[in-house]
């Protein structure tokens, strides 16, 4: 390298790494936040990071709290996705502590500022997607989907999911202003968006879905449970709940199911598709939600769903392995439409936002499906909690001082 060659090198990386003005003071070179970190398979540690200078184009928050999903325990038990080390955390919320000078409103244009109550999950997909390229409705669909929580850790950004004390919104993200919302509503947006964008595939795959649709979801967990409230803000008027735990079946008609069916209490499936055809005027449900990532209950469905009707499937976001179906009986003789959901797209959040109101508004006690409340300091109980299956949502909360 000549001395010119030299001497632009320097300059660049001064340029790239000295801080920007911004909407606040930007944070001491010194200060330092704390994440839990999963390191290993089952093994969750408190790393220290300085936190870094905010540049024009980026927001650091501090988190509130972050609710734990399914993907965060299939993380914590066996990395399916070759992360660690990795900060988990996607159903977070976080307020804005430092705003780079670049950003004053929200991706759907509203302003923010200082003080500001975010949620955000996605950073946008690369140029190079094909699938994004062609079809943006479809970006939900690249392999390179990138979502905060299921991040690589990197130099720069080691805050990159909702479980710890702060949290690095990089440029391309999308990220939405919800101060009017509260708390347990912040943190249910990510899982609302989720069964939105369920109900979107299923309102256009062309089988009906509408006020007389009897509907049947098979799996009353959280994402399970928040479908039924989704499908009752939409003005389903027959919901039937099949689950395994009775607990969860009340939760279930709290939120809008009218029939509730335990499957424990059948001998086989057919003897439980007959009690659901004793609910649908002996044709079985016209449209079947199924929720649980097991793949025998993916199969079971079929049974429950009458000839013409419609099955989407969203409940398994990790490959739990096959399962034995006959296509003719299953699916080609009832002229079964079967559609899959995966996560959501950036523009659904504003969506689920007002799913999650509009729920309260009538009534739904959507914030119960949060049962478990841990410090972050305590996070490695909330996670042994959910692995125990106790209670529904389990949400990590804040608890030290802003900077």
């Amino acid at each position: 390298m000549n001395d010119r060659e030299l001497v632009e090198s320097i300059v660049r990386h001064i340029l790239e790494t000295s801080p920007v003005a911004s909407n606040a003071a930007p944070a001491s070179t010194t200060a330092r936040g704390r994440v839990a970190m999963l390191t290993a398979k089952e093994k969750l540690e408190f790393r220290d990071f300085p936190i870094p200078q905010i540049r024009e184009d980026e927001i650091l928050l501090k988190v509130e709290a972050c609710g734990i999903c399914g993907t965060d325990i299939h993380c914590y038990k066996n990395d399916p996705f070759e992360l660690c080390p990795v900060v988990l955390g996607h159903e977070g919320s976080g307020e804005i502590i430092e705003i780079g000078k670049q950003i004053s409103h929200d991706s759907v244009g509203k302003p923010i500022r200082v003080g500001d109550k975010l949620v955000t999950s996605i950073l946008e997909t690369s140029e190079a997607c094909g699938i994004a390229k062609y079809n943006p409705l479809k970006a939900n669909l690249c392999d390179d989907l990138r979502i905060y929580g299921l991040l690589p850790d990197e130099e720069r950004y080691h805050f990159n999911g909702y479980f710890g004390e702060y949290l690095v919104i990089r440029p391309g993200s999308s990220f939405f202003g919800v101060s009017d919302m509260s708390l347990p509503l912040r943190v249910l947006i990510e899982p609302a968006a989720v069964v939105c964008h369920a109900l979107e595939r299923a309102k256009h795959c062309g089988a009906a879905l509408n006020f007389r649709s009897r509907v049947l979801v098979q799996g009353c967990g959280p994402i399970g449970l928040m479908m039924i409230a989704c499908l009752r803000t939409f003005g389903v008027n027959t919901i039937i709940a099949v689950d395994g735990n009775d607990s969860r079946l009340g939760m279930a008609r709290s939120l809008g199911a009218d029939h509730t069916l335990n499957y424990k209490h059948y001998g086989n499936v057919e003897d439980l598709a007959g009690a659901v055809e004793s609910l649908t005027k002996g044709l079985g449900a016209h449209f079947g939600f199924q929720v649980t990532g097991v793949p025998a209950a993916f199969a079971n469905i079929f049974k429950m769903v009458r000839r013409g009707g419609a099955v989407c499937e969203l409940g398994h976001f990790v490959d739990a392995g096959g399962c034995a179906m006959n296509p003719h009986l299953d699916i080609c003789k009832k002229e079964i439409t079967l559609i899959g959901s995966w996560a959501y797209n950036s523009f659904e959040y504003p969506n689920a936002y007002h799913f999650l109101q509009r729920a309260e508004r009538i009534g739904l006690p959507v914030t119960n499906l949060i049962t478990h409340r841990f410090p972050l300091s305590r996070i490695q109980e909330a996670f042994d909690t959910n692995l125990r299956q106790e209670g529904v949502k389990i949400m990590v909360e804040a608890e030290t001082p802003s900077i």
